[in-house]
């Protein structure tokens, strides 16, 4: 079996060095692995560190920042394994990632992607897994009701809060950070819709697969580490616009013609008003950073 790992970069080269030695480090049992990184025009000497550590791995380097959906479609294009890992920089596999992630794989025929449990830095577990935004989940998450009923299976749906991580299953959406697709599915999906250059490329293209092609998808506890927002947090208030806009595109694509307008309505409103909220936080913390660190 050939899997093709598929890693976008932008400016973290010390996390993509990691990244790419655990993958040498730990390869997949009864698998070969092809390598394709995609370098988003880094400006901290990513590719050259690739050329130089890493002769092993497909080096594609843009010119320019073509997003996080065109760099991974860059590498899907090139990619020629029997089954394909989206795979973000900022990890390290564990010795049995690969391994056990690939034998779930093998044990699923109806497995359309297969996502697994990310671990901070201190072996906590990241809350990864989500819903599909369907817009009664969504509104009980801006009102808080998954807070006040963390183990409802209703009031938690969006954000999964009730899910025991130690157990496999399905998850709409496992966090993009790692997502295992066979080749079957690919090639019947498609590649990611680049309307959603950094954010929910990856929502789209689950929703896609499950609600339109009838693909399960899985959450499998093998681990990795997971550090978190190495590109995102480099130009943190643009991401944060970037992430409501692309929920509101999201909502345009797939639910506006199947939503009551005023159910419609009361979600768009809500994720505005969220994402000013938010970006007001962020600003304000960023004016106080230079007094509070004086």
């Amino acid at each position: 079996m050939l899997l093709s790992v598929c890693i976008v970069n932008w400016n973290t080269c010390h996390y993509l060095k990691d990244c790419l030695q655990s993958l040498r480090d730990f390869p997949a049992d009864g698998a070969d692995l092809e390598i394709i990184v995609v370098d988003n025009a880094s400006s901290d000497g990513s590719a050259d560190m690739v050329r130089s550590d890493f002769p092993e791995a497909k080096l594609i380097a843009n010119s320019e920042n073509n997003g996080y959906a065109g760099g991974n479609n860059q590498a899907l294009r090139a990619a020629t394994g029997d089954a394909v890992l989206l795979l973000n920089p900022d990890v390290v596999l564990h010795p049995h990632t690969l391994t056990a992630t690939l034998t779930f794989l093998r044990e699923h025929s109806d497995a359309g992607a297969v996502g697994c449990r990310l671990l901070s830095t201190d072996g906590t577990t990241q809350s990864s897994l989500r819903s599909f935004p369907d817009p009664l989940p969504v509104l009980w998450e801006y009102l808080k009701f998954s807070k006040l009923f963390p183990k409802s299976k209703i009031f938690g749906a969006y954000r999964m809060t009730y899910y025991d991580y130690d157990k496999p299953g399905e998850a709409d959406q496992p966090m993009g950070t790692f997502l295992l697709i066979p080749r079957k599915t690919l090639d019947q999906v498609g590649v990611m819709d680049e309307q959603f250059p950094i954010f929910f490329n990856e929502v789209d293209w689950c929703y896609r697969a499950k609600r339109e092609h009838g693909w399960k998808i899985y959450y499998t506890p093998a681990t990795l580490t997971h550090y978190g927002g190495g590109s995102t947090r480099q130009a943190k208030p643009r991401m944060i616009r970037e992430s409501h806009q692309s929920l509101l595109r999201f909502y345009e694509k797939h639910y506006r013609s199947k939503t009551p307008a005023l159910l419609y309505n009361a979600i768009t409103f809500a994720v505005r008003c969220n994402e000013k909220r938010i970006l007001k936080r962020v600003m304000s913390e960023q004016a106080e950073a230079p007094t509070a660190t004086t």
